[in-house]
């Protein structure tokens, strides 16, 4: 286990007790992308923390989540509910989902809409999953213009320090032009790693914290073993 930080930054806590001794969690204005493994069960759980008051390290915030690869299980939602205290149907109420199906229906609803819904449903978390799921099906060269164009807007949107932004990309060599245009508008930047029981969460990219690698041996399943209240 190696770690180096500096400053500590508050909002929302990851929930996991030697992590969250060295590193205090989102806050706003973070423009976060999330690859690796387990990405999926961190994003779940963090869309239930931001929930939670502020006491207990959450933002007391419903949740906007964008599904960009039908990856939403309200059945894991709920079990990390529980786990946490809460009543699984009223946090589930909280999580305002929106699925689209083509590039160009995604870069509308970030482009024209996202900052009204925002607004209107008072979110103070964005989690967008699988963003580059369908760029692959329309040309390259369109594809590049209107990724960019829509990572802008996601930069855009976290810099007005209301809202933190997570974006979970599903590493895949064919995307990786994407994962750079990507990373490099993210603030921060968190890679999770999962090989022979060990899991590593790596800080790889932050404004005001040093990178640093934090290891856990487990038997567990998934990084959500770890998280709670």
């Amino acid at each position: 286990m190696s770690f180096s930080s500096t400053e500590t930054v508050s909002g929302l806590t990851l929930g996991i007790g030697v992590l969250d001794d060295i590193f205090a969690g989102f806050e706003f204005g973070d423009f976060v992308v999330l690859y690796g493994h387990d990405i999926l069960n961190m994003s779940f759980s963090l869309a239930v923390r931001c929930q939670l008051p502020a006491k207990h390290g959450g933002l007391g915030s419903p949740v906007v989540f964008i599904d960009g690869g039908n990856s939403f299980n309200p059945y894991l939602l709920a079990k990390i509910a529980r786990e946490c205290n809460l009543e699984y149907a009223p946090v589930l109420e909280k999580i305002y989902v929106s699925r689209v199906f083509t590039a160009y229906q995604f870069s509308s609803l970030i482009l024209e809409k996202l900052d009204d819904f925002l607004k209107c449903k008072k979110a103070k978390l964005l989690i967008i999953s699988d963003i580059v799921r369908f760029y692959r099906d329309i040309p390259k060269y369109e594809a590049k213009e209107i990724f960019s164009k829509t990572c802008i807007k996601l930069s855009e949107i976290a810099a007005d320090k209301k809202t933190i932004v997570i974006v979970n990309f599903f590493h895949d060599d064919r995307y990786r032009n994407f994962f750079d245009i990507l990373s490099q508008r993210a603030t921060v930047l968190v890679r999770l790693r999962k090989k022979e029981g060990i899991l590593s969460f790596a800080l790889e990219k932050h404004l005001k914290v040093k990178p640093f690698i934090i290891n856990f041996p487990t038997d567990y399943a998934s990084l959500t073993s770890f998280m709670g209240v």
